[in-house]
């Protein structure tokens, strides 16, 4: 039955191809005791070649040490090669701030990718049973995870990752290992309530069993099974929409997400756009949880404009004034500085930002009959006092406004310029101060009234 049971789900989600070379993680405990003896026997008929890797994590002492030597001698019997590793986790979760779960987690994927890489495996398979799937769920429940999280765990994740017997229970693997005299080892740090799986394991299902539904760890199966199907079609569209949002998103520091379209979409929609740029920049989204989805989706406010958010694995987020941008990168804005002194008919360009400047000297009337684009401004010609010149913004500007003054940069702040932008807006000053902050704001000194009879009309182009 158990053999019958694991080759159904190898066939029906496509797990293992003929002349595919496994690396296969193995603890010594019954469940990779029991998916190492099942997919030996399956070596001939899939043409398959396999490989065992053990990580001595040196949490357990002696005992782990003969976890070591139980899966060599195991292997020897098979005549499956096999690798051993041992890491200092204590010590490196100790060094790193993090637990032994995580750290342990972390050392062991880390060696089934190395031992993958050496091998030129194709596939890594893993012992996780019906039983762990159940206990994910609700581990992710009281997480507050998402419709992606209560999918639980993948038969396949990454194109590599497998798990033969995911649809076995626990009481069928530790059947089978009994019936074949396989005698796996015992991790007593399982049979105790210190982690939260093991509460899970050992307490509330339990419980839950026996107060509540004596099929539990089926129904949350079954459950998750359902949520995957619906999960499955919601991220079919969110990827049609990811590509609509980044048609012209992709830019030379990563992701780049159109604010405009962004805000149009459903919440739901827009959690998984933000969570697929993040897995375009890093390759996969592992350490990153939904309250970092959460605060990248808090970004969509204009009050984040040139906001940054930290995420984990060296991942930024930057709100700008029309884009969220996700990156491994972190953006530094580059000061440009150049000064020019301005004719009064005639034009300068002025390279540092890729722009033009055109002057003309008018009659009012000429001016008056005229409509001066955004890009153009009407200064009374006998208000200038000196010379004018051109610049990048220097620290204590100010303008004059209706309302008084105003220094330039709480105007940037107010017209929500990114911060990058700033210092390439040309600020335009006689020998009394600024007559006007690029086509924004034009001062109030030096505005065209009825007693102006000559105009001095700037227009700034690009180049």
């Amino acid at each position: 039955m158990v053999f019958e049971k694991v080759m159904n789900t190898i066939k029906n989600h496509n797990l293992i191809k003929k002349g595919d070379k496994i690396v296969l993680g193995i603890s010594g405990g019954p469940d990779s005791v029991c998916l190492l003896h099942v997919l030996n026997r399956l070596k001939e008929e899939l043409d398959i070649e396999i490989y065992a890797a053990h990580l001595n994590h040196q949490i357990r002492g002696l005992e782990a040490q003969r976890d070591a030597l139980f899966v060599s001698q195991l292997c020897e019997e098979l005549g499956i090669i096999f690798f051993v590793k041992s890491i200092d986790i204590p010590k490196y979760c100790e060094d790193n701030g993090i637990s032994l779960e995580d750290g342990a987690r972390r050392k062991r994927y880390e060696m089934f990718y190395e031992i993958r890489e050496k091998t030129h495996a194709d596939k890594i398979a893993l012992g996780h049973n019906m039983n762990d799937q159940a206990e994910t769920i609700l581990m992710r429940m009281m997480r507050g995870t998402g419709l992606q999280g209560l999918r639980g765990i993948e038969y396949m994740r990454d194109g590599c990752l497998i798990r033969p017997i995911l649809d076995l229970s626990r009481d069928e693997i530790e059947n089978y290992c009994e019936e074949h005299n396989l005698n796996p080892r015992i991790d007593q740090t399982n049979l105790e309530s210190i982690y939260t799986r093991n509460k899970i394991r050992l307490e509330l299902l339990p419980y839950m069993k026996e107060n509540f539904n004596s099929n539990i760890v089926e129904s949350i199966v079954r459950m998750g099974k359902n949520l995957k199907s619906d999960s499955d079609f919601i991220e079919c569209e969110a990827q049609n929409v990811f590509n609509d949002v980044l048609e012209h998103g992709e830019s030379e520091y990563g992701i780049e997400i159109d604010i405009q379209t962004y805000s149009k979409l459903q919440n739901a929609m827009k959690s998984r756009v933000i969570r697929y740029g993040i897995k375009k920049v890093l390759g996969d989204t592992n350490f990153i949880d939904q309250v970092h989805i959460d605060d990248v989706m808090s970004l969509e406010s204009n009050s984040k404009i040139d906001k940054m958010i930290i995420l984990p694995r060296g991942m930024f987020a930057y709100r700008k004034k029309d884009s969220i941008i996700l990156t491994d990168k972190e953006l530094v804005t580059d000061e440009v500085e150049f000064c020019y002194n301005v004719p009064y008919n005639g034009f300068i360009k002025i390279k540092e930002i890729n722009k033009v400047v055109q002057t003309e000297i008018i009659s009012i009337e000429r001016y008056k009959s005229m409509r001066l684009g955004k890009n153009s401004k009407g200064f009374d010609f006998n208000k200038i006092k000196g010379g004018v010149v051109i610049r990048n913004r220097k620290q204590g500007d100010k303008v004059k406004l209706a309302v008084g003054s105003k220094k330039i940069k709480d105007l940037f702040i107010d017209l929500k310029i990114p911060k990058e932008d700033r210092c390439r807006i040309p600020i335009v000053l006689d020998e009394n101060g600024v007559m006007c902050v690029g086509d924004y704001r034009l001062s109030e000194d030096y505005k065209v009234d009825e007693n102006t009879r000559e105009v001095l009309k700037i227009t700034f182009n690009n180049l």
